[in-house]
C-alpha cells in the first residue's frame, strides 16, 4: 500500500486548478485528464508515471476530526500561478496523452460554469472534510476570486462497528451466571422435595386437611305405645371459614346471623375474627329453612352442613321426665342425660382437603370413620295418661297456688309408671327461655316428708311384729309429751277412744305413737329401708335423692315418735308412691320401672330387664292394711274426696310441715299436702300418688288440696286401661273402740 501523501505548506487547496489569475477555472485542454495535484509535492513526485492508486479506506471519525482539526490552524499561502506539469519524456508544448478514465462512484451534476474545475473539487471532497479557518467553522469563499459557491453535499458515511472483547469469553461468562442461578434454584428444589420434604409435606396436609363430625341419628324417645315423645328430624349446622372473611365484610354477615340465629353479636365476632382458623361451628340445629335463607345471602365463608335436630312433638309433656338435647347435641336433662350414651349412638367424622376458596377437593385425600345410629327407648308412661296428669296438676297448682306438684301413676303388679307429671313445666323445644331451675325432675329430685301418708309403714311394723291387729283399741289425747317434746294432732279433740284402724282412718299423731310403741327403734328402722326409704329407686334419671333416713345410732332421744307419724324423714315422690304399690301388691315390693327397653337401627325391640321383686310384709298384713285405707275415703275419714262412684279406693292422706329454711325450725315453714292411693281396693290395679308443695289457697290438708286431684286422675286412668268395677261390697271398718 503506497504511503498517504503529506500535505504541503503552499499547495493550492486540494480539487481546484489554478489559472494565471488565480481563479479556480479549467485548466488546459490535458489538464481535465489529470489527476489533481496537491499542494506541497516535490519534483521528484511531479515527474513520476501515472499508475493507478489503490483506493483507501475512508477514515474513521475521530481521524477525520483530527485532520480537520489539524489543518484549521495551520496557515496557508496564497496560491500563484503553477505552470502544469510536464511529464518524463513529453516535449515541451506536447499535450500530454489521456489518463485511463478511473471508475468513481456517481456524483451529483457539477455546475455548467465550470465542469472540469466542478469534477476535481467533488473527488476531493469525497475524500476529505471540509476545511475550516482558524474559528473551527466552516471556510467562506476565498478571497481573491472565485464563485464563492459551495462544494456539493458529500455522501453518508458508513458507521463502522465498535469492536468489543471477544465474544465467546463473553458467552462463557453469560452462561457461567446462568449456570450459577440455576444451580441455586436446583439446590432449593432439592432441599424442598427431599430434604425438607416431609415438613412441609405435613403442614400442606394440616392446611388442607379438615376434619368435618358426622353426627349419628340419635334414637326416639316412645312411650309404651310407640307415640314419639322425642324425636330427631333433618337439621343444618352452620360454620364458617375465617380465613376467607374480609375485615370489612364481618359487621354485615354479624348483623344478618345474629337475629337469624338468636346468637350473642359480640361471641359471633369473636369467632369471624378467630386468626388461623378455618372451620368453627357458630349454630347447630338449624331448621332447613332458615339454612336455605343464609345460604342465599352467599356470604364468603360461610355455610353449611347437615345434621339432626331434636324434637319434641308434644311439647312440654313429660319435660320433667324427658329431659332436652343442648345446642351441642349432647343430653342435658332427664333421660336425654342419662340415657345419652344409648340414645345417641357414636358419632363419625371425616377428612377431606379443602381448597383456599373452600370447594371440597374431589380426588385428595379422604378418611371416614361411619356414624352409628343410637337407639331408641321405649318408656312405660302412656301419652294419654300422663297428658291427663299434667293437666290435673296445673291446673290445681294454679287454684291453690303452690309452689309445686306432681303425681305418679302406677302400676302395682309390675312396677311400670304410667305417667310422671309434674307443674310448672317447661317446653324442651324452647327451654332456654324458661327457668333452669325446672329443668329437672322434681319427682325424683325433690325430697319432702311425707307425713301421714308414711304412716302405713309404722302400720305395717307394727302389725307385722308388735302383735297390733286392726282392732286394737288405744285412749287417744290430742296431745302426747315425750320426754321435753309435746307432739299433737292435727287438730285440737277430746279424748277419743279409737281402734288401730281409726287411729289410720282418722291420721292421729299421737294414735301412732302409741302404737309405734310396740316395736324397737331397730324394727321401725329395717321396716322403713325395706318399703325403699333412704335408698334411690333406680330410674334413669339424673339428680335423684335418696331421702332422709338415718339410722338408729343417730337418732335423738325423740326422733323415733315424729318418724313414727312421717316427720324428721324425707322422701321422693316416687318412693312414696312405690310404698303404697307394695301395699296393694300384697306386701311384695316391684321396683319401680320407667324404661320398657330399647329399639334398634332394624326397629328389633330388646326388653329390659324385669324389676327386682321383694316380700316386704306378709300378704295377710297388706290385704288388712288395704282395708284399714278404705276408711279413709268414708265420711268418718279424711279424705271422703277422693271416693269414685262404682270403684272401692283405698288411700292414705298427708299434711307434713316443712322446714323454715331460715329458721330451721317447721314454724313458718308451710306444708306439703299429698294423697296416695288404689283402685279397686279389692284387687289393685292402678296407683296414684299427688302431692302439693305449699299450697297458700284455700285448705292445706291433703283431703282437701291433693284428693280431688287424685280422685280426677284415677277415674280416667281406670277407663282408658279399662278396668271395670268389682261389683264387691267394700269391708266394714271398725273406727272406734268397744269397751
Amino acid at each position: 500500500m503506497t504511503k498517504r501523501p503529506g500535505r504541503g505548506t503552499a499547495g493550492p487547496p486540494p480539487g481546484r486548478g489554478r489559472g494565471s489569475d488565480g481563479a479556480g477555472r479549467p485548466g488546459t485542454k490535458g489538464s481535465a485528464a489529470r489527476r489533481p495535484a496537491r499542494g506541497g509535492m516535490g519534483p521528484s513526485q511531479r515527474k513520476e508515471a501515472p499508475r493507478k492508486e489503490t483506493p483507501r479506506k475512508k477514515p474513521p471519525r475521530w481521524e477525520a476530526a483530527r485532520d480537520d482539526a489539524g489543518s484549521a490552524g495551520t496557515p496557508t499561502k496564497k496560491p500563484g500561478p503553477k505552470k502544469p506539469a510536464q511529464k518524463p519524456g513529453q516535449k515541451s508544448g506536447q499535450k500530454a496523452p489521456p489518463k485511463p478514465a478511473q471508475k468513481k462512484a456517481p456524483a451529483k451534476a457539477a455546475p455548467a460554469k465550470s465542469r472540469a474545475g466542478a469534477t476535481a473539487q467533488h473527488a476531493h471532497t469525497a475524500t476529505r472534510p471540509p476545511r475550516t479557518g482558524s474559528g473551527g467553522g466552516p471556510r467562506g469563499p476565498r478571497p481573491g476570486g472565485g464563485s464563492g459557491r459551495r462544494p456539493p453535499p458529500r455522501p453518508p458515511r458508513t458507521r463502522v462497528p465498535f469492536h468489543r472483547r471477544d465474544p465467546l469469553k463473553r458467552l462463557n461468562v453469560g452462561l457461567l451466571v446462568v449456570a450459577f442461578v440455576l444451580s441455586l434454584f436446583a439446590g432449593r428444589l432439592v432441599q424442598l422435595q427431599t430434604i425438607e420434604s416431609g415438613k412441609y409435606s405435613e403442614q400442606a396436609m394440616r392446611q388442607r386437611l379438615q376434619k368435618i363430625e358426622l353426627p349419628a341419628i340419635r334414637g326416639d324417645i316412645t312411650d309404651a305405645q310407640g307415640h314419639p315423645l322425642a324425636m330427631t328430624v333433618e337439621a343444618r349446622a352452620i360454620y364458617a371459614d375465617p380465613s376467607l372473611i374480609k375485615a370489612d365484610k364481618r359487621q354485615s354477615i354479624v348483623n344478618a346471623l345474629a337475629p337469624t340465629l338468636g346468637l350473642n353479636p359480640s361471641t359471633l365476632m369473636r369467632q369471624l375474627s378467630k386468626p388461623d382458623t378455618r372451620f368453627v361451628y357458630l349454630a347447630h340445629g338449624v331448621r332447613p329453612d332458615q339454612a336455605r335463607l343464609i345460604t342465599s345471602w352467599n356470604f364468603l365463608g360461610i355455610g353449611t352442613l347437615p345434621e339432626y335436630r331434636r324434637e319434641y312433638p308434644n311439647d312440654s309433656l313429660a319435660a320433667g321426665v324427658i329431659g332436652f338435647v343442648n345446642d351441642a347435641g349432647k343430653g342435658a336433662a332427664g333421660l336425654e342425660s342419662s340415657m345419652n350414651d344409648v340414645l345417641a349412638g357414636r358419632a363419625g367424622w371425616q377428612r377431606v382437603e379443602i381448597s383456599p376458596e373452600g370447594q371440597h377437593i374431589p380426588m385428595g385425600e379422604d378418611q371416614r370413620r361411619p356414624s352409628e345410629p343410637g337407639r331408641g327407648v321405649r318408656l312405660t308412661l302412656q301419652r294419654d295418661l300422663q297428658f291427663k296428669a299434667q293437666q290435673a296438676i296445673e291446673k290445681q297448682v294454679k287454684a291453690t297456688k303452690a309452689k309445686s306438684g306432681s303425681v305418679i301413676v302406677m302400676d302395682p303388679r309390675t312396677g311400670r309408671l304410667l305417667a310422671m307429671a309434674s307443674a310448672p313445666g317447661f317446653d324442651p323445644n324452647d327451654y332456654a327461655e324458661s327457668d333452669g331451675d325446672l329443668w329437672g325432675s322434681p319427682l325424683v329430685q325433690e325430697a319432702y316428708e311425707p307425713g301421714s301418708t308414711g304412716k302405713v309403714v309404722t302400720a305395717a311394723a307394727v302389725m307385722e311384729h308388735g302383735g297390733v291387729t286392726p282392732h286394737t283399741p288405744y285412749t287417744v289425747p290430742d296431745r302426747i309429751r315425750k320426754y321435753d317434746v309435746l307432739f299433737k294432732d292435727s287438730h285440737n279433740h277430746a279424748t277419743e277412744r279409737l281402734t288401730f284402724a281409726g287411729v289410720l282412718a282418722t291420721s292421729s299423731n299421737v294414735g301412732t305413737i302409741m302404737a309405734s310403741e310396740s316395736i324397737g327403734s331397730q324394727r321401725l328402722y329395717q321396716t322403713l329401708r325395706d318399703f325403699g326409704f333412704g335408698r334411690k329407686t333406680g330410674l334413669p334419671l339424673p339428680g335423684e335423692t335418696p331421702g332422709l333416713l338415718k339410722p338408729p345410732a343417730q337418732w335423738s332421744g325423740t326422733d323415733r315418735y315424729p318418724i313414727a307419724f312421717g316427720q324428721t324423714v324425707s322422701v321422693n315422690a316416687v318412693q312414696m308412691a312405690s310404698v303404697y304399690a307394695t301395699i296393694a301388691n300384697g306386701g311384695v315390693r316391684v321396683e319401680p320401672t320407667l324404661v320398657d327397653g330399647t329399639v334398634g337401627e332394624d326397629d328389633r325391640f330388646t326388653a329390659a330387664p324385669e324389676p327386682k321383686r321383694t316380700q316386704v310384709i306378709s300378704a295377710r298384713t297388706a290385704r288388712q292394711i288395704s282395708d284399714m285405707l278404705e276408711g279413709v275415703t268414708t265420711e268418718e275419714g279424711t279424705a271422703p274426696k277422693a271416693q269414685i262412684p262404682g270403684y272401692r279406693v283405698a288411700g292414705k292422706t298427708g299434711t307434713a310441715e316443712n322446714v323454715n329454711p331460715r329458721t330451721g325450725g317447721y314454724d313458718g315453714g308451710g306444708y306439703t299436702a299429698s294423697f296416695a292411693g288404689f283402685a279397686p281396693a279389692d284387687d289393685p290395679q292402678l296407683v296414684v300418688q299427688v302431692v302439693l308443695q305449699d299450697p297458700k289457697r284455700g285448705s292445706h290438708y291433703g283431703g282437701d288440696a291433693a284428693a280431688p286431684v287424685f280422685k280426677d286422675v284415677m277415674s280416667f286412668a281406670l277407663q282408658s286401661q279399662k278396668v271395670p268395677p268389682t261389683g264387691s261390697r267394700p269391708p266394714t271398718v271398725q273406727i272406734h273402740a268397744r269397751d
